[in-house]
């Protein structure tokens, strides 16, 4: 049977673009075996062609018009690796309004997944985003077919191979900005990482794995999240002496019916799969009533690693028909989000006080009286100051905030108090973090 040669178009032409690009001719054989059709690159939209020479086409490949993309009917996919919301966005509805299905290796789908969705159903096209989330790893396929008829209740994540590498140099014993600096000079961190950092990306894949999951549109902004800009080595140390590690974790929760997404800073047990992720690698754990539990790890980031997850998305498109997401708005529901506060947790609470008889029996009885027990405390002291290390029991998150609160208004502290959720490999499925 001759092959069909597949005449595709790229948005972007960076890191991943460039990579795209090599995959298809240098694997071209492997999926012609596969699927029968040979991809071959004949546009790519670029904002300067004159920065673009290394593309290793025709220079009339290269185009700054979408219009080239948009009304060549022989276009029979287009991947999105340009990256940003605008002219991102536009570009891609435009393509979508014009019947092109499009594949997307960036974040676009987390701030504008809606019109993009809507944008998508309406031509009856696919719309695809596998290396949104996490590169190489296949979680959205996983979710969207393996586990169509499964219900997920949980996921957690760590999504973001920056901070996973920099708070693993941190174990090593690195400062945070020896660490950043570190994965800087690596090409793990950009030479502005607040994205990274700040937890905003990280947030922004959690927002697109809870839309498929639960079948619920979630955006950034019902994202709650916080970055690594505040561990420092003391964290990293005390959790290494409780058998805890330090990671960024990503969870989507369904708690009573309601939704709860979230990034934090965790304190992970070592028994737990997602403590012995290190470097630049991502995990997605799942869990469910049939499943119980799935673990998907892999490299999170790297030009070659999300373009195979775009070549892949691609070679789907051509082999299969539909818009590869939900139909139509009857298909979404509508969630709650869960109450702030609400959310149960172990937290590791950290307390700089004085160090002197009674301090503990004020902290004990202030957690107490927000019905927030102490599962494990690890004390230092030094120059007539004590620093407590405390694990509590699973508590509401709004009820250790309240004791936290009142703590730190004892004539014994010394410092504003910090808490960090804790993830146990002892904990209830479906009830936050634990």
């Amino acid at each position: 049977m001759a092959s069909v040669d597949v005449p595709v178009a790229l948005l972007g032409y960076g890191t991943v673009g460039s990579a795209v690009s090599r995959l298809l001719v240098e694997s071209a054989d492997d999926i012609e075996r596969a699927t029968g059709h040979r991809l071959r690159v004949v546009r790519a939209l670029v904002r300067d062609p004159e920065k673009e020479r290394a593309f290793p086409a025709d220079p009339g490949v290269l185009t700054t018009d979408i219009a080239d993309i948009r009304d060549d009917p022989s276009i029979a996919v287009v991947a999105e690796v340009m990256g940003g919301i605008e002219p991102t966005g536009g570009h891609v509805l435009s393509l979508l309004g014009a019947g092109k299905p499009v594949v997307s290796a960036k974040q676009l789908i987390a701030r504008r997944g809606a019109e993009l969705f809507g944008a998508a159903s309406a031509a009856g096209v696919q719309l695809r985003f596998e290396a949104s989330v996490c590169a190489a790893i296949p979680v959205i396929k996983v979710l969207r077919e393996a586990l169509v008829v499964t219900t997920v209740h949980r996921i957690l994540g760590i999504v973001n191979g920056t901070t996973n590498f920099i708070l693993t140099e941190m174990e090593k014993g690195s400062g945070y900005a020896e660490a950043l600096a570190e994965a800087q000079r690596q090409g793990f961190a950009e030479a502005d990482p607040t994205e990274d950092v700040s937890g905003a990306d990280a947030a922004a894949k959690m927002a697109i794995l809870a839309t498929v999951a639960f079948g619920s549109r979630v955006t950034l902004d019902d994202v709650e999240y916080d970055g690594i800009e505040s561990i420092t080595p003391l964290h990293v140390a005390a959790a290494r002496e409780m058998g805890m590690a330090v990671r960024l974790v990503g969870a989507a929760s369904l708690v009573g019916g309601k939704l709860d997404v979230r990034v934090h800073p965790a304190l992970v047990d070592r028994r737990h799969p997602l403590a012995a992720v290190e470097g630049a690698f991502n995990a997605v754990m799942l869990q469910g009533d049939a499943i119980r539990e799935i673990t998907l790890e892999g490299p999170g980031a790297g030009g070659i690693e999300t373009a195979s997850a775009v070549v892949a998305d691609m070679v789907s498109v051509i082999g299969t028909t539909g818009t590869g997401f939900l139909q139509n708005d009857a298909c979404w529901r509508e969630l709650d989000r869960l109450e702030p506060g609400r959310l149960r947790s172990p937290f590791y609470v950290r307390l700089d006080v004085e160090d002197r008889a009674g301090v503990l029996a004020h902290v004990a009885l202030r957690l107490a009286t927000h019905g927030v027990s102490i599962g494990r405390l690890v004390q230092h002291q030094d120059n007539g100051s004590a620093t407590l290390h405390i694990v509590t029991h699973e508590a509401p998150a709004g009820d250790v905030d309240a004791a936290l609160e009142e703590i730190g208004g004892l004539e014994e502290s010394r410092s504003a108090p910090s808490a960090l959720p804790v993830i146990s490999d002892r904990g209830v499925p479906g009830l936050g973090w634990a």
